[in-house]
Parts: structure tokens; sequence; C-alpha cells
């Protein structure tokens, strides 16, 4: 966990404005924190923020009233001095994930106990066709063997259908969660026939005018023979 002491602001305009004005006057210790951010000739993107704690500190102090008469000491306070600025800015932050909404995540839920309802579902439905074909091929006379391949015929047939019966209910709800898509795939159809017929319809017209023109100048032609 970063401490204060790591803590950066971003040395904007402004802010470097008002420390070059009051860098004169500073007391020699401050003088010589804030000498790399004002005299250098490559501007610094970011100061420590301890800097602008410790300028704040002693703007409030009676050294600073004796020695800048003149100058605003409400200037020099931390939240004037920090207005405009970044925290950090030589930091990437990670992507901010909002919180799920709370519908979505009761919708989740509830798609969830009907999926594991419908596979229990599904099991017990295998199971009992299974059972319940053995029992029936009791009174066949058959052997175990056959009443077995029977039983699992039944089991495979049930649990045939109700895969299909999955199968559908998933492509029935994806349909249903993007309908935005196929809503925009039809407008998209839409615009492009209209553009088709707009441009058949703008190729007749300059067909017709075409047509119209070259009536006219024979027309013309034969009045001059």
């Amino acid at each position: 966990m970063s401490s204060i002491n790591d803590i950066n602001v971003s040395l904007e305009p402004h802010l470097l404005d008002s420390l070059e004005e009051i860098y004169p006057v500073l007391p020699q210790d401050l003088k010589e924190s804030f000498s790399p951010y004002i005299t250098s000739d490559t501007p610094k993107p970011h100061i420590p923020y301890t800097h602008l704690q410790a300028l704040s500190r002693w703007a409030r102090s009676p050294e600073f009233s004796a020695k800048s008469p003149g100058i605003n000491p409400n200037t020099y306070t931390l939240v004037s001095l920090l207005a405009g600025t970044m925290t950090s800015p030589e930091r990437k932050l990670g992507t901010y994930v909002p919180p799920p909404d709370p519908e979505e995540v009761e919708r989740r839920q509830r798609n969830e106990k009907k999926a594991i309802t419908t596979l229990v579902n599904a099991v017990l439905s295998i199971g009992c066709a299974g059972a319940a074909a053995w029992a029936g091929s009791g009174k066949t006379g058959w052997s175990n063997e056959w009443r077995a391949l029977f039983s699992m015929f039944a089991a495979i047939l049930v649990a045939t259908a109700e895969a299909g019966l999955y199968l559908i209910y998933l492509w029935r709800r994806d349909e249903m969660k993007n309908p935005t898509q196929k809503l925009n795939s039809e407008h998209k159809k839409d615009d492009s026939i209209l553009s088709d017929v707009t441009k058949s319809s703008t190729a007749e017209a300059q067909t017709t005018v075409i047509k119209h023109e070259d009536q006219q100048g024979s027309n013309h032609l034969r009045q001059r023979k």
C-alpha cells in the first residue's frame, strides 16, 4: 500500500505560475525542494504532494506574511494548489469494472436454477424410463440380457429427446438475448433494398432524360432539313 510520500500531483501550467511567483521568497529548505521543478530547463510532468503540503503549511505561518505582504495567502492553500490537477498521473490504474446490475444477477440466478432443475428432471426421466422398461419387460419372458438391452434402449431414447429439448431451449434463449442484433440485421437489409431501389430509380430517370434529349436533337435536325 502506497503512503502519502509516494503520491505525485500533475504540474499544471497554472500551478507552475503560482510556484514561480512565490519561489523568490521561499525559505531555503523549500527553495531547494522546488528548485528542480521551477528552474529546470526540462519541464517536469508532476511534483510530489508533500512539497505542496509543506508550501501550504508555510503559507499559513507569520513568516509568509512578513516576506510576501503583497501575495494572497489563500492562493497557496492546499485546496487552491490542488485545483485542476491530477493525482499520480504517471500511474496506470486498472480498468473500472462496474458492479453487475441487480436485475441481471437475479436473472442469471434464475437461469441457473432452471438449468439445474432441467438437468435433474432429465436424469430422473432417463432413470424412470429405464426402470419402467425393465419392469415392463419382466412379463415378456425375455432373458435378463434382453431386458437390460431394452431398458438401455428406452433410456437412450429418452436421453436423446431430453437433449433435443434442451438444445431448443438454448437456441430460443439466445434468440431472446440478442433481439437488438436481429433488428439491426433487418434494418441493414431494408436499407440495402432501399438503396438498390433508389439506385435503380436514379438510373431509370437518367435513361429517360437521355432519351428525351436524343429525341429533341433528332426533331431539331429534321426541322433544319
